[in-house]
């Protein structure tokens, strides 16, 4: 059965206009991207298809384009819509975070962080640059790693931090293994990079892991600072 012949109530669409897009399913508002599905299956049918095929929201939104360009009714079209997409929540949430302190929005850096980091293979270590009130000036991607290391070299952090001017960074990096607890190098990393750059007045906020599809983890909220 189309969407179409759905009773009114129970249509995505109208349901996201009449609640609010919260109160959709994944499914549902995957649909309503789709916009269409294919012969013999509704927009919601196909979008329960793709997310069982690829397990999560997360790793579907991450695909690679041949991996989603795969499925039947996908395509490189479709794909470079979705990659649109995710991009425009990027530039949103970092438009926020520059214009906020960035304390009283910690969700805002966390959903920004995982937009970026989550599914990648490799690891890298980034750095927020924030101004005196704790606005986001700009963020430098500094060192791209392996699966399993990357070297972060502190005198170079400091260097960028005297350069563009900063009051305070807040560091972060991601783990392709998904496991997000902090490990002994992280800890003497933060440590590190921390006495460094109080030597030129400059303070360390925070630090975030993150890890596939869980919530990025705080360093200041664990102590750890």
């Amino acid at each position: 059965m189309a969407i179409t012949d759905w009773p009114a109530d129970e249509r995505p669409r109208e349901r996201l206009l009449a609640r609010g897009a919260a109160a959709l399913s994944d499914a549902e508002l995957l649909a309503l991207f789709l916009r269409v599905g294919i012969r013999g299956k509704s927009a919601v049918d196909l979008a329960r298809d793709l997310l069982t095929h690829f397990g999560n929201l997360s790793t579907l939104c991450n695909a690679s384009a041949s991996a989603f360009a795969a499925i039947p009714g996908m395509g490189l079209a479709k794909y470079a819509q979705l990659q649109a997409v995710l991009e425009l929540a990027r530039r949103a949430l970092g438009e926020e975070m520059a214009h906020r302190d960035v304390l009283d929005s910690p969700a805002t850096v966390r959903n920004w962080l995982r937009l970026k980091l989550a599914q990648l293979p490799h690891e890298v270590f980034m750095i927020l640059l924030l101004d005196a009130q704790n606005r986001v000036m700009g963020c430098e991607e500094l060192f791209r790693g392996t699966l399993a290391q990357t070297s972060v070299y502190p005198r170079e952090v400091v260097k960028l931090v005297l350069e563009r001017n900063a009051a305070a960074v807040i560091l972060a990096h991601n783990h392709p293994s998904g496991v997000g607890e902090p490990s002994h190098a992280d800890q003497a990393l933060t440590d590190t990079l921390k006495k460094a750059l109080a030597l030129v007045d400059v303070r360390v906020l925070d630090h975030f892991i993150v890890a596939g599809n869980a919530p990025p983890v705080s360093f200041a909220e664990r102590g750890l600072l």
